[in-house]
């Protein structure tokens, strides 16, 4: 059996050398920021030009869930990829991955996983202080309940290891097109969308937010979003967690197996 380390090294190496890209952080943060706002002008022009939003979502709960989706955009998106990763794919280089004595479908994982810790641990903070000086209805709340806060932090965490394991699909379309751009930009576009990242879930129709139920990229971000202000509680949020765990748990078991296939028929690139 192998052991743990090289996966807990190659966690804390990449965790660090995120960490070290503060500049690029705090533009990030700035944009974010100003998206968010954008974002919930928009939004309150849509609240006030109708009678009955709250069968939606309240605004204070648009507003947490917008903030939250800004502060954990490098955790949640898609299109937010290992860039060095997938060139490594693209010109072949990883065949030296290939000589490691561990398994190349964790290592990478976490290695992946690591990025995104690090890039958010760098904005999410600043975005929530900022974000909790607006006036109402505009800024960031602290969470509905203990019980909403209790439900977030495994929703969350659950989040990040289901994103990864689907970047790992696109690591594995890589390997077979030998094309870092299709992969990503096919899975970056749907997934924003599915996500409820472009247009939140609850104001989708009934019938779509029930095919999207049923999909994992809502899991993502709109779910553990939505349990921290409050828009999911209860029973519903519980389900939510176990949906959140058998996807994360089947698409990883999908990805370890097509990584295994894919690596039968392996073409290094350039020889």
């Amino acid at each position: 059996m192998l052991s743990a380390r090289p996966y807990a090294g190659i966690f804390k190496m990449r965790l660090i050398a995120g960490m070290q890209y503060r500049a690029a952080a705090w533009a990030g943060i700035a944009t974010q920021f100003f998206w968010g706002g954008m974002e919930l002008l928009v939004y309150r022009a849509f609240y006030l030009s109708t009678n009955s939003p709250g069968g939606l979502m309240e605004f204070g709960q648009l507003a947490d869930f917008i903030w939250m989706r800004q502060a954990f955009l490098a955790l949640v998106m898609l299109w937010s990829m290992d860039n060095d990763l997938l060139d490594m794919i693209a010109k072949g280089n990883a065949a030296y991955e290939l000589c490691r004595p561990v398994d190349l479908y964790t290592f990478w994982f976490f290695r992946i996983l690591a990025l995104r810790v690090s890039r958010t641990v760098l904005r999410c903070l600043p975005i929530f202080i900022f974000a909790s000086l607006l006036p109402e209805p505009w800024k960031f709340h602290l969470p509905a309940s203990p019980a909403a806060l209790g439900l977030f932090i495994p929703a969350l965490v659950l989040a990040a290891f289901l994103v990864t394991s689907l970047c790992m699909f696109i690591c594995l379309l890589t390997f077979v097109s030998l094309s870092p751009y299709g992969a990503r930009l096919f899975f970056g576009v749907a997934a924003e969308f599915l996500m409820g990242a472009l247009i939140p879930i609850p104001f989708m129709p009934l019938g779509l937010q029930r095919v999207l139920s049923f999909l994992p990229f809502r899991y993502t971000a709109d779910f553990p979003f939505r349990v921290y202000s409050g828009s999911i509680a209860g029973a519903e949020a519980f389900t939510g967690l176990g949906v959140q765990f058998f996807w994360t748990l089947a698409l990883v078991c999908l990805g370890y197996l097509g990584f295994r296939a894919v690596r039968k028929r392996l073409v290094i690139q350039g020889g």
